[in-house]
């Protein structure tokens, strides 16, 4: 079975190490534990690897977050990955801080990534893994707050919430999506 595992971010230093990059995050922490690198390629830049029989192609799309759904279409259909077999990383400000979600289907929940992968794909189902990002920000301050560097609590919490996140990513890929929701969920 082959996988196409999508990190939502923006390229640039200076989104580097903001909330909003969470996917990339993910995706370089997947990626070093798997000793595999990322290479730039049309629309992004992509690893491959295996998890035991399955097959997976990490794509952190460089098209900027609006226009995500360029690089995953682009992706499912040169690697020839069915839809339910995508998993979308990506922040979330309605939950706190590194609480996890994975979802098969759903809204896009005004997260500008997740619409357009939706317009360019076509449909709503697939899954996603919504990360935490919480919104400690005063009103008016969103774009700030998502663009903004970690606090330093959080930046103590990353790297045990990241390694939850590559075992999340592998579940999916061997155990399917239930299970792993019913495994991960709220962790």
């Amino acid at each position: 079975m082959k996988y196409l595992i999508v990190g939502l971010g923006n390229i640039g230093d200076e989104y580097q190490n903001t909330r909003h990059n969470i996917g990339f995050l993910v995706l370089d922490r997947f990626a070093a534990e798997h000793n595999v690198t990322f290479q730039d390629c049309r629309y992004g830049f992509v690893a491959h690897c295996r998890v035991k029989n399955a097959e997976l192609v990490l794509l952190k799309p460089s098209t900027f977050m609006n226009l995500s759904g360029t690089a995953v279409r682009y992706w499912l259909i040169k690697e020839k990955v069915p839809v339910e077999n995508l998993l979308v990383i990506v922040d979330d400000l309605a939950l706190p801080f590194g609480t996890l979600r994975l979802r098969g289907k759903g809204s896009d929940g005004g997260h500008n990534g997740l619409k357009n992968i939706e317009s360019c794909i076509m449909t709503q189902q697939y899954a996603r893994l919504k990360f935490g990002i919480g919104a400690d920000f005063v009103h008016g301050a969103q774009i700030n707050y998502v663009l903004g560097e970690w606090s330093e609590e959080e930046e103590k919490a990353l790297p045990e919430r990241l390694n939850t996140c590559s075992l999340l990513v592998e579940s999916f890929c061997l155990q399917g999506l239930e299970r792993t929701m019913n495994q991960f969920n709220g962790k």
